[in-house]
């Protein structure tokens, strides 16, 4: 359900990326190049991109597995959904107000100046990709909230993975219609996003309060003949 639920965000909240990531690839100089080689191009990008997502996620597991040992996942769960839920609900663009902080503005600019140095040489669109995958993006924070819950780096990474995976068939696409793409199309587009945000938060919550009952015969013998102490 979990690994279904990142495809999900990936696939459906890829309409955040056509609007935020989607300008880096049209600066891209793709023009007059073969369908193929704009394939290779294009996966070059988006495997670079998928590749930081899943690192990212093995790190969150690890977090999560921590959270999981002192046992407070589950309420770190419940939090998350429900600053999520308060994000959606308010219209709140934390996005905006976490790049503004003086850090965070120093390390964009820094990767901005990464990026438009390869984009100046013409270096690998895999490099443009590793780079892409360290820029801030709402929704990638919001897949790895996700991630976070999970038990183990390996389940974290594994969500990621997938949740990058959803995100390509899109991110891909725009490599050979980005001249059709036009600003309605991307506005109407995002509105997914908000829709993504809502169902993440509710499940969440939902994993928060889902109580995992004991289903061995042996518990339900010892609760029905408890040991008499005298």
């Amino acid at each position: 359900m979990i690994y279904l639920t990142a495809l999900t965000i990936g696939i459906m909240g890829s309409t955040h990326c056509l609007g935020m990531c989607g300008p880096l690839v049209l600066a891209l100089p793709l023009d007059r190049q073969e369908k193929r080689q704009l394939a290779f191009k294009a996966l070059q990008y988006n495997i670079g991109r998928v590749l930081v997502y899943t690192f990212l996620g093995l790190f969150l597991g690890l977090l999560g597995k921590g959270l999981f040992v002192a046992g407070i996942q589950k309420g770190f769960s419940i939090f998350l959904g429900l600053i999520l839920l308060i994000v959606v609900l308010f219209k709140i663009n934390l996005e905006s107000q976490f790049v503004k902080l003086p850090l965070i503005h120093q390390y964009i600019q820094l990767v901005k100046k990464a990026i438009s140095k390869q984009l100046r040489h013409r270096n690998s669109s895999f490099t443009l990709g590793l780079l892409n995958g360290l820029l801030p993006c709402g929704l990638v924070y919001l897949a790895l909230a996700g991630a976070v819950t999970t038990a183990t780096p390996v389940q974290g990474a594994l969500f990621m993975l997938l949740f990058g995976l959803g995100t390509m068939p899109l991110m891909i696409g725009v490599f050979f219609v980005k001249n059709t793409i036009t600003y309605k199309i991307k506005y109407h587009l995002q509105h997914i996003a908000s829709f993504v945000m809502l169902s993440v938060a509710l499940l969440l919550i939902f994993r928060g309060f889902s109580i995992q009952f004991p289903t061995e015969l042996r518990f339900w013998e010892a609760i029905n003949h408890p040991v008499m102490c005298h």
